[in-house]
């Protein structure tokens, strides 16, 4: 062990969302650790952004020491809140050597503002603020808020009355410190617990969560290498801690369990489907699900294959992206409806609106519900009729809802990518996911680099092209199905 633990406010953000994560940043070799990626800088540039634009309604001080040098930080906010300056920004909050403990907490609030009120430094005191991207308050913003008014408490002689957090929108929230200091303090005792027990957490792949984290490969590398459950569809935290308890510990025992057992807990549905799942990957072969045999699969010989790239930060959708498939002069013709600035959005809605008219009978396939939600964002946004949304909508075929209803596939995720990939299908640019496409798009707006825009429709005809081989694939397993 070290002479003393550091618990950093980042540390205890990290631990809420990941325990294992933690324990990584402060035991592992971060050479290690995967590079960033692209989409996450592109994040910190955002709340970057938001951070100047908040500050620029305001005067402050800041410390002038190098961030690395906590002692000499700690020393000037301290100075500055002494002195009664009205706002500091980025100014650390030390608390050293907690009862004795070997731990050393540190805060850094985006804002330090000052308010009325009875501290040691006088008829004043300071109430941490911090700017953050998200447009909720999530439990781990707020649970370090607590923590820095916890370490806040201890150099002014008072708890601050408060703490807020400033979200995407600009709108100001108030934490109640009275509920979260408790909730706070036990994230806390369990992070510097495992901590100084140097007792690693063990891997779970939560497939949201852990895609951002520099620590995916080695910790997917980890789970592969002991067929951990959490890489099994519909094994949830929760979940698996049960499966634990009645000695389900991979894939063939949670394959061969009786579903009696599992069901006591998670319901027989439940059960049932993480079973068959368990199955499907132990004898590498597609399941169909129930009486899934008379499910109608539209087929044309004009199909439509859909799939949008958006840009989340500017709520724009950026490239309308069609493959016209033409069964009788078996053609594939893909059409791109790009816009190469965002001003132009409504133009290429009227596109594609004008696209599909020419096609009234062709069914548009697509992969998740983000096209249906972005044609009725699109509609109300540029006021297109109802009669002519509702028509082309009752067009739409979600052909992941049809995927997850009908059959199970022998895959860790039933994400378009890892379906088509294991049709053997590969997208032209490897390794690129759809968050690359967000960044891909940003730099072309300030770079002006078309290199970047040609990237983005191959994978966004990649994805059409991969849509149009699951739903061929699935027609003629139900129709091999139905034979049997």
């Amino acid at each position: 062990m070290s002479q003393s633990l550091l618990i950093t406010d980042d540390l205890l953000l990290n631990f809420k969302r990941c325990r294992r994560r933690a324990f990584l940043d402060v035991y592992s070799d971060r050479s290690q650790a995967d590079r960033e990626k692209d989409f996450l800088l592109k994040l910190r540039q955002e709340h970057r952004l938001l951070q100047e634009a908040v500050l620029a309604e305001f005067d402050y001080q800041q410390p002038n020491a190098l961030d690395k040098d906590w002692q000499a930080r700690a020393n000037q906010t301290k100075l500055f809140m002494q002195l009664g300056v009205e706002r500091i920004y980025h100014g650390l909050l030390l608390q050293p050597e907690i009862s004795g403990l070997g731990i050393t907490c540190i805060g850094s609030p985006d804002l330090l503002i000052k308010q009325p009120g009875k501290s040691q430094f006088g008829d004043w005191l300071y109430v941490p603020i911090n700017i953050k991207l998200g447009t909720r308050p999530k439990p781990e913003y707020q649970i370090v808020a607590a923590f820095q008014a916890q370490i806040l408490a201890a150099i002014q002689g008072v708890l601050p009355p408060t703490a807020k957090l400033i979200l995407r929108r600009r709108n100001t929230y108030q934490v109640n410190l009275e509920i979260w200091l408790s909730r706070m303090q036990e994230v806390l005792t369990e992070c510097i617990a495992i901590l100084q027990q140097e007792n690693e957490p063990e891997v779970f792949i939560s497939r949201q969560r852990c895609s951002l984290c520099h620590w995916h490969s080695h910790c997917y590398a980890l789970a592969e290498s002991t067929e951990h459950l959490s890489l099994i569809p519909g094994v949830t935290p929760s979940r698996y801690e049960y499966l634990q308890t009645i000695g389900v510990d991979s894939v063939e025992s949670l394959a061969t369990v009786s579903p009696e057992t599992v069901a006591e807990v998670f319901g027989i549905e439940v059960a049932s489907k993480l079973k068959l799942q368990a199955r499907s990957l132990l004898e590498n072969r597609a399941f169909l699900k129930g009486d899934s045999r008379n499910i109608n699969i539209p087929t044309t010989s004009l199909e439509i294959y859909f799939d949008i790239e958006a840009e989340p930060n500017r709520n724009l959708d950026y490239l309308l992206g069609i493959l016209l498939v033409n069964k009788e002069t078996k053609t594939e013709e893909f059409y791109p409806f790009l816009a190469e600035k965002p001003e132009e959005e409504g133009l290429i809605w009227e596109q594609f609106l004008h696209f599909v008219s020419l096609y009234p009978d062709a069914p548009i396939f697509h992969y998740s519900e983000y096209e249906v939600d972005a044609v009725q964002r699109l509609a109300k946004l540029y006021r297109t009729s109802p009669k002519k949304i509702q028509p082309l909508l009752s067009r739409f075929v979600d052909l992941h809802e049809m995927t997850i209803e009908t059959v199970t596939l022998p895959v860790r995720s039933y994400s378009l990518k890892s379906l088509a990939q294991w049709l053997g299908f590969q997208w032209r640019d490897r390794g690129v996911r759809g968050d690359q496409t967000v960044c891909w798009y940003d730099r072309w707006l300030k770079s002006g680099d078309r290199s970047l825009l040609e990237a983005i429709l191959r994978y966004n005809e990649d994805d059409c092209r991969a849509t149009y081989l699951l739903k061929n694939w699935l027609v003629e397993f139900l129709l091999e199905m139905k034979v049997k």
